[in-house]
């Protein structure tokens, strides 16, 4: 096997563990690997997609056995999300990837932020 490919698996394992953890998708650390790849913009967040749902289907499965899953209010997130996820990768398509990663690290920087000096 590729030692790329098994250098991916041993980053979305840590992925893993940070996302199910943190609730956070995994978005924000597999965007920026993937950008510092050599990915544009558009490719590195469509790319994150698909290992965010397949982290995600196995993180839900985790969190259910738990009991730790409010199906009724993520149903309903996840409808108004889909009407987001429409939107977002057009907006995307406008947007260089050089401008994306300067906007992606102050939206970053503002959660960082935010999540320290919240009381």
């Amino acid at each position: 096997m590729n030692p790329k490919y098994l250098l991916m698996i041993a980053v979305g394992s840590v992925i893993g563990v940070a996302a199910s953890f943190a609730g956070l998708g995994g978005g924000f650390l597999i965007v920026p690997l993937l950008l510092f790849m050599g990915y544009s913009a558009q490719k590195a967040v469509g790319t994150s997609f698909l290992a965010i749902l397949v982290i995600s289907v196995s993180a839900l499965l985790a969190h259910n056995k738990l009991a730790n899953v409010d199906w009724r209010i993520g149903l309903f997130l996840g409808v108004g999300g889909i009407v987001g996820a429409q939107i977002g990768p057009r907006l995307l398509e406008q947007v260089p990837t050089g401008s994306f990663k300067r906007i992606f690290a102050v939206v970053l920087v503002g959660l960082a932020a935010y999540l320290f000096f919240q009381k």
